[in-house]
């Protein structure tokens, strides 16, 4: 004989009270990998949305995972009509484009010291 548990709802109050346990086997079972969450909720007799706000009680609000940019490095400007090999003067620029913020651009000449100040800055926000 399997050990289920029934609950029967006699009040006029219809809310389902959930004990921390059964959060966290429905959050951990809609989590696993190759399940649908909606699947989840919805065995249980729960809104997915309610699944969601547990998983996000229980666990903290997700965060968008950090990637690498893409970077395109193009060739130095060559002077026209110039056969020999001299590069005009360098010149170039940083730009940074966020997710949910403006873009940060750095015009002109970019030093090593100024590259090393914006790597350090952007990684100091990327740990809050």
């Amino acid at each position: 004989m399997t050990n289920t548990r029934v609950q029967v709802i006699t009040s006029i109050q219809r809310r389902r009270r959930w004990t921390r346990e059964d959060k966290e086997r429905l959050v951990a079972a809609a989590m696993e990998p190759g399940v649908v969450a909606s699947a989840v909720a919805r065995e249980a007799g729960i809104h997915v949305s309610q699944l969601f706000r547990w998983r996000q009680q229980l666990c903290g609000p997700t965060r968008p995972s950090a990637g690498f940019a893409e970077a395109t490095i193009l060739p130095e400007p060559r002077v026209a009509g110039d056969s020999s090999s001299i590069a005009v003067a360098p010149s170039g620029s940083i730009e940074v484009e966020f997710l949910a913020a403006p873009q940060l651009r750095i015009s002109g000449v970019v030093d090593p010291t100024t590259l090393t100040a914006v790597i350090d800055a952007l990684a100091k926000v990327g740990r809050r």
